[in-house]
């Protein structure tokens, strides 16, 4: 049930946000369409743990400013690269990122946050293993040493 609660309260907020009226019956028809909303998600089974994961926000306020910050980090390592005079410095490399998490959920968070970070794209979860493209080998490298892997697997709430 809380799931279903928290599902409203967030179609809730979007709809509001998006639609800039306030006035009763305007308000309502969003009551209504979020209610409906709610009840065939809760029919088709989706309104759960991996549907609405809500068990993520307490640790979420310590993931956002940290991948915020490789996401930046990242951004500017590219445009250097790409950017630099002379030939690119870069160095496509294939390879096989190992995943600790212990959930689809879990891995899942991990493979948006490689693509979210410019310079590596997730391209295939298999098992405990996400094949991934980087631009260069030391991006590779930094994937590899297990930094982001770790904090995912801290954001969904296993043990490390």
């Amino acid at each position: 049930m809380k799931h279903s609660i928290a599902l409203f309260f967030l179609l809730m907020s979007v709809w509001l946000l998006n639609s800039g009226h306030y006035t009763v019956l305007i308000t309502s028809f969003g009551v209504a369409s979020c209610l409906l909303v709610v009840w065939l998600s809760r029919r088709m089974g989706i309104v759960d743990d991996e549907g609405v994961p809500i068990h993520l926000l307490p640790r979420l306020p310590r993931y956002l400013p940290w991948i915020a910050k490789e996401v930046v980090k990242s951004n500017l390592d590219v445009s250097r690269r790409v950017l630099s005079l002379g030939r690119p410095n870069v160095s496509p490399r294939l390879f096989d990122a190992p995943t600790t998490q212990q959930s689809d959920l879990g891995r899942v968070l991990y493979a948006n946050s490689i693509t979210l970070t410019p310079g590596t794209v997730s391209i295939r979860v298999h098992g405990t293993k996400i094949t991934v493209h980087a631009i260069a080998d030391e991006v590779a490298d930094d994937l590899l040493e297990g930094e982001m892997d770790r904090r995912v697997t801290r954001l969904e709430g296993e043990s490390e």
